[in-house]
């Protein structure tokens, strides 16, 4: 972050705790949320460079999730990928056995219908093809 850029001492400068995130509506995150607004758990210094974001959206990634402010990027996704989304906090912290988090729910959904494309089965068995 800006500010920590001429310290010396990273002790106590991680982002630690909630923090809010407006969703880009019609993303993968959007749709797994079903949210405009969410609030995710960080513990991490590092961020993406604002210098870099025009360049990266002019290439073609979403910028899907923001912080109210607008300053911090806190998910990304790639389109035309069967699902390719990135975040700055932890969607583990909030998942459990019986009730996974949005994220790793989607992520799972997507690898199941990419796999039954990609790997057709006939007779409970995976055709596997070059």
């Amino acid at each position: 972050m800006p500010e920590q850029k001429n310290q010396k001492n990273m002790g106590g400068s991680m982002r630690l705790g909630a923090y809010p995130c407006l969703i880009q509506t019609g993303t993968l995150a959007w749709k797994a949320y079903k949210s405009d607004y969410i609030s995710e758990r960080h513990r991490h210094r590092f961020e993406v460079n604002n210098k870099f974001r025009s360049i990266l959206s002019q290439n073609g990634m979403i910028l899907s999730g923001l912080s109210p402010d607008r300053e911090l990027v806190e998910i990304i996704e790639l389109p035309g990928h069967p699902w390719f989304l990135g975040c700055q906090f932890h969607p583990e912290l909030k998942s459990r056995a019986t009730k996974a988090h949005p994220l790793f729910r989607e992520f799972v959904k997507a690898s199941l219908k990419y796999s039954a494309v990609q790997m057709p089965v006939i007779n409970n068995q995976f055709l596997l093809t070059k």
